[in-house]
């Protein structure tokens, strides 16, 4: 596979707000980004050639951020494997969690990635990761060049809208044992992978109101 370099720049060092990023890798094995696409698409050998030619690969270490509040999001990123939170920070200093995100899911701030706009939130990896990004304009390009991924990215922020509207709707309508229990139900596996005091923020709940459901909820 060919080397793949940065669009419009011959600096080995991309600035991503006020963030300086590697040049991209080459890209490792897109297996799981193909196979995934494949869930919802036919793709010909000429298009995974395209889609491998326009993303890049980036390493993340443990607590090592992936945006910043205030910086644009310049990517949409594909997580090949690892775990990263998306969050945001109040005038009293207090998290609130956004969003997880494992692998063969996406993350980033589609506003700002979408508007240019800086970024209210921050995205962090939990692990050690390993991501497939691609920017604004090879996105659009690919939705050009292969039409049906426009209609899978569309599904793809539908479907997220739409869980983020059940959730609101939860965090208005149910009690925190409620989303508690609606929570280990559809993520039984982040309870290993991600830290109390981290699903809390998610919840909405200090670690500690966590730990007396969880002890409720053990008791059952």
């Amino acid at each position: 596979m060919k080397e793949q370099r940065p669009a419009n720049s011959t600096d080995p060092l991309l600035v991503s707000g006020n963030l300086k990023i590697q040049a991209p890798k080459q890209l490792m094995d897109s297996t799981k980004l193909i196979n995934h696409f494949s869930k919802h698409i036919k793709l010909t050998t000429d298009e995974i050639e395209l889609i491998n030619s326009l993303f890049s690969q980036r390493s993340l270490k443990k607590r090592e951020f992936l945006l910043k509040s205030n910086q644009i999001c310049r990517t949409e990123s594909f997580i090949f494997s690892g775990c990263l939170r998306t969050y945001s920070i109040d005038e009293n200093g207090f998290e609130h969690t956004l969003t997880f995100a494992v692998e063969d899911w996406w993350t980033g701030d589609l506003l700002s990635f979408l508007t240019e706009m800086p970024s209210f939130y921050n995205i962090v990896a939990l692990e050690n990761s390993e991501i497939l990004q691609i920017t604004k304009m090879n996105l659009d390009k690919l939705y050009v060049e292969v039409p049906k991924l426009e209609r899978y990215f569309r599904l793809l922020i539908q479907n997220a809208y739409v869980t983020q509207q059940q959730r609101i709707i939860q965090n208005l309508s149910q009690t925190a044992e409620q989303r508690y229990l609606a929570f280990i139900e559809k993520y039984p596996a982040f309870l290993q992978r991600i830290s109390q005091k981290h699903i809390a923020s998610y919840l909405g709940i200090t670690p500690v109101f966590l730990s007396m459901l969880r002890k409720k909820v053990s008791r059952w």
